[in-house]
């Protein structure tokens, strides 16, 4: 994607400010971000950055593509205050994509969830039947409901994202997003600084992790080729918590055993195991991901190793 102008909402956040900071490289960029969980901190200087909510009016639709990222981005946030967690995930998004319809722009990327999948050994195809168990989930459905309606009324190019557990490790975008963080950037951080990780039951779960960088090169594509539908984003491969540790201690050259803790989420709801089915996008893009999880183990504890070489 080049010489375009884009809006990426949550920009200032973790995924947000990955895709700004790469499309920056060759367009003209604008992260729009309240603070929640984003910080301008993490923008290279060449994004620019508008402090504001996707409630608000006047927001800098006025772009060749929208990247729809900004959202309270886990069943804790939005079971803190239910009501809030549908205004900026639903009315935000509704909100956002008719001020860019209204100013010319029929391109539109945005974020939804693999937790609607629910627990999952085998790859999850996007066709398969879904549902709503927390209001995150039921949030982002919303979404999708809303982007089949961009496309069928307004006859917009509405791409649904389905993120698959997106890591990266921490310093910038990951750091300032504290607990919420990704497993396995805290969990290289417990370990780095000497603590045992916490993992919720028998640390047997899985998860498709997916490196940030993998992310932000299916969110290009979907805009390259103005994509309509739902997409898995993730790599076919999933790691159990246990195994998550074990690579990182072997990493970082710690050994140091996980605490294993009662799970605080209902078993109903607690998303166990995924798995991503990639074909899609594949098919239609080239799209496939291109960092494996131990090469991306080893970026993530890299911020640490070169600090122990230097001392």
């Amino acid at each position: 994607m080049q010489d375009k102008r884009a809006l990426v909402t949550g920009g200032a956040g973790f995924i947000g400010s990955n895709l700004a900071n790469t499309l920056a490289e060759e367009n003209d960029v604008i992260a729009v971000d309240d603070g929640y969980l984003g910080t301008p901190e993490n923008l290279d200087a060449e994004v620019a950055f508008v402090d504001a909510s996707v409630l608000e009016e006047d927001l800098p639709t006025d772009v060749d593509v929208v990247f729809h990222l900004a959202a309270l981005s886990s069943y804790a946030m939005h079971e803190e205050d239910p009501t809030k967690g549908a205004r900026v995930n639903v009315e935000g998004f509704v909100n956002t994509v008719d001020q860019a319809r209204q100013d010319g722009c029929d391109t539109v990327v945005y974020a939804t969830t693999s937790s609607i999948y629910g627990n999952r050994t085998e790859p999850s195809p996007e066709n398969m039947d879904v549902k709503a168990r927390t209001g995150y989930e039921a949030s982002k459905l919303a979404r999708e409901r809303y982007g089949e309606y961009f496309y069928n009324h307004y006859d917009m190019s509405m791409a649904g994202m389905r993120f698959f557990s997106v890591y990266q490790g921490y310093g910038g975008a990951e750091e300032h997003k504290g607990e919420y963080a990704n497993i396995v950037a805290q969990f290289a951080d417990d370990l780095a600084n000497g603590t045992a990780p916490e993992i919720y039951g028998d640390g047997m779960q899985t998860r498709d992790f997916t490196h940030v960088d993998d992310i932000v090169r299916g969110l290009v594509a979907a805009a390259e080729h103005e994509l309509n539908g739902i997409y898995n984003l993730g790599t076919g491969e999933s790691y159990d918590f246990n195994t998550v540790v074990e690579l990182l201690n072997e990493e970082l050259g710690t050994d140091i055993d996980p605490e294993h803790v009662d799970n605080p989420i209902r078993e109903d709801i607690y998303v166990h195991d995924t798995m991503a089915d990639i074909s899609k996008i594949t098919e239609e893009t080239g799209w496939e991901p291109q960092i494996s999880f131990e090469a991306g183990i080893e970026q993530v504890c890299r911020q640490y190793t070169e600090t122990q070489t230097t001392q």
